[in-house]
């Protein structure tokens, strides 16, 4: 009954939001920084929004999400939180003992004007920073953006701050990762091993978010990129960023201060943008594509094949970023499936253009929209009009797959009523046959639950 009285009849809506299809960007921001090694996230406002940051990873991930707060109180919301960050990062170093504090604001500190950067540098005027220890700090307002907003501001920050130039180039490449799950950044290393190119990812989650249990606590899981990993950014060959929401802002400023050039590619999800990626990898790393991955590629293609009938002409609706949901479009075309809606709650005016690309003359029907209004309210409304057959965004859809009875796979950010996002990898070709296996599961298990008794099939 949750969501039954959504009507069918679209309105333009220019301020108001409902069940919007994002969220803020110091979730981002944390995610980003947990990628690095022995670095604490630390949320420059009150300690509720540090517990919502904290728990919105914690619920995805099923991990703990280490964090840090300065704990505004009234008195700091009137007259600045500088005394509180100022005090945070003298206690965090004696007593957590990191490499690197992340810091990043808030809503309520960015409002009242704080200034980040003027704050970190009396910290460590005033001796409040070890030597050997590092504060970086990225600006993330939630009123703007969304979490991949906070993921690319805070990966700037550690290509800003770390990233060094010398006389000695590396016959290496950074690999500028989106916001994807700790399988896929393990996936990432696997492919490059495969292809025999050597890079930094940053940053790298795996190892710290998908950590095995061991029965020993570990505040900073070995996982994650390292301070001298990323000095050594500045002296590669070139820079390759996956998604132009989460890595072209640290592209350019590797671009600007260290002369890197950089590509930008889509996140290799599915067939084309894994073979752009494939592509862009063995130019930059100046090595040729090997036979297993090319099986690999073989494998995939087969397995579509072998199942074209029971995905041709599918109506699929899609939620979530746009770097991954770009990619995911352009796999569901490729399999002649039809995705004809598409929300982003994330702005930017590069993703009407690139749906057009995708979608003007195969699914010229299509409906596509991001920014604020682009929310799960829309989206409902949409499947009032016409129904789809499948439904593919994060958890938040179980609601209208419940209501509408549609077929739901569970993909992106956050999902938090499954397991297996963050040990399978949905990257890659390899990753591609996970998203036909998941796609076929949901769409067969429906076939089965609703057809006639004659029509109800051992073999499919």
């Amino acid at each position: 009954m949750l969501l039954r009285h959504t009507t069918k009849d679209v309105r333009e809506r220019n301020a108001l939001t409902v069940n919007p299809a994002k969220t803020c960007q110091p979730v981002g921001a944390m995610y980003a920084a947990l990628g690095v090694h022995g670095c604490l996230p630390h949320s420059h406002g009150s300690q509720g929004c540090c517990s919502y940051h904290r728990s919105a990873l914690t619920r995805h991930y099923k991990e703990p999400v280490m964090a840090a707060t300065s704990s505004f109180t009234e008195g700091s919301s009137v007259f600045g939180g500088q005394a509180n960050l100022l005090q945070a990062i003298e206690t965090i170093f004696a007593v957590y003992e990191p490499e690197i504090i992340a810091v990043h604001s808030t809503c309520l500190s960015e409002t009242i004007g704080d200034d980040l950067n003027q704050i970190v540098i009396k910290a460590r005027d005033e001796g409040k920073v070890p030597f050997g220890k590092y504060v970086v700090q990225a600006a993330t307002p939630s009123y703007v953006g969304s979490h991949v907003t906070g993921y690319a501001n805070m990966l700037e920050a550690f290509v800003k701050y770390f990233a060094e130039k010398t006389d000695e180039k590396r016959r290496q490449i950074n690999l500028l990762s989106g916001w994807v799950e700790p399988a896929d950044m393990r996936e990432l290393k696997r492919i490059m091993k495969v292809m025999k190119v050597k890079s930094v990812l940053l940053p790298d989650t795996s190892d710290v978010l998908d950590a095995p249990m061991t029965g020993k606590f570990e505040m900073y899981p070995k996982g994650g990129t390292t301070i001298a990993e990323m000095v050594s950014m500045g002296d590669s060959m070139q820079s390759l960023g996956l998604g132009e929401w989460a890595t072209e802002k640290a592209a350019i400023s590797l671009d600007n201060t260290c002369r890197v050039p950089f590509e930008i590619t889509d996140i290799p999800v599915g067939i084309k943008a894994t073979d752009r990626f494939i592509q862009a990898l063995a130019k930059a790393g100046r090595v040729s594509v090997p036979e297993q991955i090319s099986e690999e590629r073989g494998r995939l293609i087969d397995a579509i094949t072998d199942m074209h009938q029971y995905l041709y002409g599918k109506r699929v609706a899609v939620y979530g970023d746009p770097d991954n949901i770009i990619p995911l479009i352009e796999f569901l075309v490729d399999m002649d499936m039809k995705p004809v809606y598409i929300v982003s709650g994330t702005p930017g005016r590069r993703f009407e253009e690139r749906m057009a690309e995708i979608l003007s003359k195969r699914v010229p029907e299509a409906k596509y929209k991001n920014g604020p209004q682009a929310d799960m309210f829309l989206m409902h409304q949409w499947i009032k009009e016409n129904p789809v057959d499948l439904l593919i965004g994060n958890t938040y859809g179980k609601y209208i797959a419940r209501d509408e009875n549609i077929p739901f796979v569970r993909m992106g950010f956050p999902i938090i009523d499954r397991i297996g996002h963050s040990y399978f990898s949905t990257l890659g070709y390899m990753g591609g046959l996970r998203i036909v296996e998941k796609i076929l599961s949901v769409l067969m298990d429906k076939q089965d639950a609703t057809c006639l008794e004659e029509k109800f099939e051992l073999v499919m």
